[in-house]
């Protein structure tokens, strides 16, 4: 990827069966984990410091079929949430950068896990779950143990919304103490204040993802917002389009900022490092679509689209040493 104009050079293709989904990031960008849910396994991969080359490292059974991972804050362990196995997962990271088996927490949580992230300061973990078919619409809050990764509810155990949103993905703004989530079946953001001593959630703003005269189905999906907290970003599947958020600098509060038209079903997104392009995929067109953040007003202008194969699930993007 070109940093000044977005321009993408295709490199290479990595061959991995299983149906590759969610990826995961070494917060020293030496290590990436994905997880394949057609085969319930994990590969682990060595990054190329200077090409980006994936080297693997060695592949481990999983107890089902994650639809998220992430790495905890100081990269020593791997977490993943299960939507249909109701379940979260802690690997712990090996001396050669790739995830050991078996995972030190398998724990029970609820119908439709969708996601698991830990707190700036690697004390808490929260668990989002959408609405519907039993699933509880409602955040899971535990505790974190850095050391030894295990989990344990934290006092309360869980963030209810007082609507039938469906939690689905979260960020944390880089400096507010302030969480994002996207609501999958309440088409919105919500804007949650954590409270960092306890590691507890509190309302405080929901503002739609659609424009005022969408009448049709929708789901939102992942969340993103800009490296320096500035702007935030929110796909919508079914209006086929990326709702853009302006951020109070004081406050984290959010304003709408309009919507922007997006390759179909844009599942996976992501912003690189500068914060000056976002990549966003269509799961029904195999297409990846370049976008220029403009950086007094977070508009997104569309710049390219590229071939990404069929259902692109996942766009990471990485900055070379």
């Amino acid at each position: 990827m070109d940093p000044d104009t977005g321009a993408l050079e295709r490199r290479e293709d990595v061959a991995l069966a299983g149906g590759p989904a969610p990826v995961a990031i070494s917060p020293d960008q030496r290590f990436m984990h994905v997880a394949q849910r057609s085969s319930k396994q994990l590969t682990s991969f060595r990054i190329g410091i200077k090409d980006g080359s994936l080297a693997p490292l060695g592949t481990i059974p999983l107890g089902s079929d994650p639809c998220y991972l992430g790495m905890d804050r100081t990269g020593q362990f791997l977490l993943g949430a299960y939507y249909l196995a109701e379940k979260v997962s802690v690997h712990r990271i090996g001396t050669d950068g790739a995830a050991l088996n078996p995972p030190v927490e398998w724990r029970t949580t609820g119908r439709c896990a969708h996601c698991i992230q830990t707190d700036r300061a690697n004390q808490f973990a929260f668990v989002p779950h959408i609405e519907g078919n039993g699933a509880p619409n409602t955040i899971f809050q535990f505790r974190f143990d850095p050391e030894s990764g295990q989990l344990a509810p934290n006092t309360p155990n869980r963030f209810a919304a007082s609507e039938m949103l469906g939690p689905r993905h979260f960020c944390f703004h880089p400096a507010l103490e302030v969480i994002y989530v996207s609501n999958e079946q309440g088409c919105s953001v919500s804007v949650l204040d954590f409270e960092p001593n306890a590691g507890n959630l509190s309302h405080r703003q929901t503002v739609t993802t659609l424009p005022a005269d969408w009448e049709g189905a929708n789901k939102c999906a992942q969340i993103r917002m800009t490296p320096d907290g500035r702007f935030l970003y929110a796909p919508n599947r079914g209006h086929d389009s990326i709702a853009c958020f302006t951020v109070d600098a004081t406050n984290g509060l959010l304003t709408a900022n309009g919507n922007v038209a997006a390759e179909p079903v844009p599942r996976a997104f992501e912003i690189d490092p500068a914060g000056r392009f976002l990549l966003s995929a269509g799961l029904a067109s195999g297409r990846l679509a370049v976008y220029r953040i403009d950086d007094d007003s977070g508009g997104l202008e569309q710049i390219a689209t590229h071939d990404a194969g069929a259902k692109p699930m996942w766009v990471t993007i990485l900055t070379a040493s």
